[in-house]
């Protein structure tokens, strides 16, 4: 089916990387790898209707960022930049010299930037309502950002263990969510987009979610309709109903229909 190297059973372990190690799932057999990349806090179960509904023909690798789920190590790096380079740690370790991703949220903006830095390594791209250019950081939402994860800090320790929350600083937590929003911005972001070769599709929600007001999150999207007209290669495969947090959830058939274009289209 394709010229990536494969394994023929389901593998589990770790995959070290800088000062940490990764937890990883490869399901492996010969079909199309597809490398599922998670919003900034969630974990690679999250994938697992889209990953049921595509079925096993599809060679499926995830794995938890820095800190997240129950396995994956600290660090003293969780930069946006560390992220990048774990998307080539992971395929790295497990062979892999060529794959489709597909990012939700935070893992939309490390799709985009690895699909536009490794075009020869990127059979295409799946961005979930994510890597959107806008300028909406300012100081007044950088102090909203802070106070929000201060005020979570309380409980969250309680929720660590089970992998739900990461094990990281409220602190941590806010700089993480803080950088994206600079990377958001137009003059960062518009260009990545400009430079992406490879065919991409937005799945795109709806409304509003945790943490957004009013229609702020409806006003982050259309940054996008720019990109669309000046990059033939990206389009928006859907824009479905639910939010941002339920995307995954309820609208997995769109998101499982925007792979298999993407990999039609990867085979012309």
């Amino acid at each position: 089916m394709n010229s990536n190297s494969s394994t023929d059973t389901k593998w589990t372990g770790m995959v070290p990387v800088d000062d940490t190690a990764l937890a990883v799932t490869d399901t492996g057999g010969p079909g199309v790898p597809v490398l599922y990349l998670n919003g900034q806090f969630a974990t690679q179960g999250y994938w697992r209707r889209v990953i049921a509904e595509l079925g096993p023909g599809w060679r499926h690798i995830t794995y938890d960022e820095r800190a997240r789920g129950r396995k994956s190590k600290r660090s003293a790096d969780y930069s946006f930049e560390a992220a990048v380079r774990d998307v080539d740690a992971v395929l790295a370790a497990r062979g892999v010299p060529r794959a489709l991703l597909v990012g939700w949220s935070y893992g939309a903006f490390v799709g985009a930037h690895w699909a536009s830095r490794n075009p020869d390594r990127t059979m295409g791209a799946v961005l979930v309502d994510g890597a959107f250019p806008y300028d909406w950081l300012d100081e007044a939402m950088e102090q909203r950002i802070r106070t929000m994860f201060r005020r979570m800090g309380w409980f969250t320790p309680l929720l660590r263990p089970t992998g739900l929350i990461p094990r990281m600083t409220a602190d941590q937590q806010a700089d993480s969510n803080i950088e994206i929003g600079r990377i958001s911005r137009e003059r960062e972001l518009g260009p990545v987009l400009d430079a992406i070769t490879v065919p991409t599709r937005y799945v795109v929600a709806s409304g509003t979610s945790l943490g957004s007001r009013g229609d702020e999150q409806e006003r982050i999207r259309a940054g996008l309709d720019a990109v669309v007209a000046r990059n033939q290669h990206i389009e928006i495969s859907a824009k479905v109903a639910s939010n941002h947090g339920a995307i995954l959830r309820k609208d997995f058939r769109a998101i499982a229909d925007a792979v298999r274009e993407v990999t039609a289209l990867d085979r012309r």
